[in-house]
């Protein structure tokens, strides 16, 4: 038959989700600069709910494609190597944030960092405290996925699968509460020096992808759940553990450099 598939490729139907994603993430960006201008944040947050429904009704498509069975062993090769792109783009995205580091920690100015690093105004965390102890949490969260997609992947014991994934929703849910609280009890703040500036964004950002992460484990245990993987069907799950252990190397990375080295 004319209409009759007869390769292994998923043509997309024609969608607006891409316009607008765009259009939210334009929104929330406008909204972010006028917030930090002093400025409402009511933009910011109207375009942060745009490009959160933009994303639920995306993916929540991608997955209906799966369960169809659209997602052919040709198309699950794409999907992977598409993740894989973009953890790259998120390491140059910390990247950045290392090389600002590290540039004034070994060349410090005056100017932003009174002559030294750490700026001699500045009372650095302790890290074998409470940083630390985030370090083992997230590491044993890191280690929960893994058991559950081992289980997954070599036994089908979808048991060990919910399991070991609410485990490791638990624990990074108990690393941003702790994040948190170091926060809370900074004796710097984010403006007025270099050190601060650094901190927050490094590891500010690397807690904002905790979350996220967060969030991905918890819908792939509610997919779980939903009987929706299988040992040769589970790119969702494998995209959620790649992106969990990548935010364990950054963390690995921050403790190593900006908590002990740093301080």
């Amino acid at each position: 038959m004319a209409h009759e598939k007869n390769h292994d490729y998923h043509i997309l139907q024609p969608s607006l989700y891409p316009f607008i994603g765009a259009v939210g993430g334009f929104i929330m960006l406008f909204g972010a600069v006028l917030w930090m201008a002093n400025d409402s944040p009511w933009m910011f947050f109207i375009g942060l709910a745009v490009v959160a429904y933009t994303m639920f009704g995306w993916w929540s498509d991608v997955v209906a494609e799966s369960r169809d069975g659209d997602h052919t062993p040709v198309v699950r090769i794409g999907l992977r190597y598409g993740f894989i792109m973009f953890i790259m783009s998120e390491v140059m995205f910390f990247a950045a944030w290392f090389w600002s580091f590290f540039k004034h920690a070994m060349y410090p100015m005056e100017t932003f960092s009174e002559g030294q690093w750490p700026p001699p105004s500045i009372e650095t965390f302790d890290p074998w405290h409470l940083p630390l102890i985030n370090t083992l949490i997230l590491l044993c969260s890191g280690a929960a996925a893994t058991w559950a997609h081992h289980a997954l992947v070599h036994e089908n014991n979808r048991k060990d699968l919910m399991n070991g994934t609410l485990l490791a929703v638990v624990l990074g849910l108990i690393f941003t509460v702790f994040q948190a609280y170091e926060y809370s009890h900074a004796a710097f703040g984010f403006s007025g020096n270099i050190y601060g500036a650094n901190f927050f964004m490094a590891t500010g950002f690397h807690g904002a992808h905790v979350i996220i992460g967060t969030i991905f484990l918890f819908v792939c245990y509610l997919r779980a759940r939903a009987g929706h993987f299988t040992p040769e069907k589970h790119v969702g799950y494998e995209a959620a553990a790649w992106y969990w252990h990548f935010v364990d190397v950054v963390w690995l990375f921050l403790f190593a450099s900006i908590y002990i080295w740093g301080s």
